[in-house]
């Protein structure tokens, strides 16, 4: 069985939903500590032909705090204003503006709580969009007897929770963790990496920009599309 373990982002970029699509569990790591400038409040959209930084305000934001418990801001300007900034950004020239709104706009305009769990529903309401059946597992919920764990640790010791034989992480783990250290306990550790070639049209006359939120990928293609996208990745 393969596994995947990461923080919750908000509406992640297409790579992140590779690494789901090709487990059969994900596990959100909701109980570990926030990071100032990570991707668990804020994406890039596509807006007037630039990168265009959605930031979702969070109260009393600390780094020493488990993200969790970090609340969602939603009385602040700047919330209230983002689903106007998606709307200004696609509405008129997105394909698929008509379809893929209302998911954010439902997720949005109704939320009240923590980060950790807007990030985690526009992750789910995503795949359930696009069609992936990955299970999801929280792990202040599921998993919350390893939080004393060092990083690897903690990993190996959800993996053998899950009765997990393979954990696929993000290409951004290569560095960080060591496969001989999976090995001893029996977990095979692959990285998974997204094509240097995925591209896709992002309208008329526009020079395409990659790694942007997977919001600009659904307005601007089919589900379809985004499927063989999905497989669109390599594993190391």
């Amino acid at each position: 069985m393969k596994v995947a373990i990461m923080q919750p982002y908000f509406f992640p970029y297409i790579g992140y939903f590779q690494l789901i699509n090709s487990i059969d569990i994900f596990v959100f790591l909701d109980n570990v500590n926030y990071m100032k400038k990570s991707w668990i409040n804020r994406n890039y959209i596509l807006l007037n032909g630039q990168k265009h930084l959605l930031t979702i305000p969070c109260q009393s934001v600390s780094q020493n705090k488990e993200i969790n418990l970090i609340q969602v801001d939603n009385e602040n300007k700047a919330y209230k204003n983002i689903l106007k900034t998606i709307e200004v950004a696609y509405r008129k020239k997105a394909s698929y503006y008509d379809s893929v709104f209302p998911i954010i706009n439902n997720l949005v305009s109704s939320y009240s709580g923590n980060i950790a769990g807007l990030s985690m529903e526009s992750v789910v309401s995503t795949c359930r969009y696009l069609g992936i059946n990955t299970k999801f597992l929280v792990a202040s919920e599921d998993l919350s007897e390893n939080t004393d764990l060092g990083r690897s640790e903690r990993m190996i010791s959800i993996c053998k929770t899950l009765g997990a034989n393979e954990l696929i992480n993000a290409i951004g783990g290569i560095d960080i963790y060591d496969r001989k250290v999976f090995d001893e306990h029996g977990i095979q550790l692959s990285f998974i990496r997204m094509s240097k070639n995925l591209s896709y049209s992002q309208g008329k006359d526009q020079p395409f920009i990659s790694n942007l939120s997977i919001i600009d990928v659904m307005m601007f293609n089919s589900t379809k599309e985004i499927s063989q996208m999905l497989e669109s990745c390599e594993f190391l």
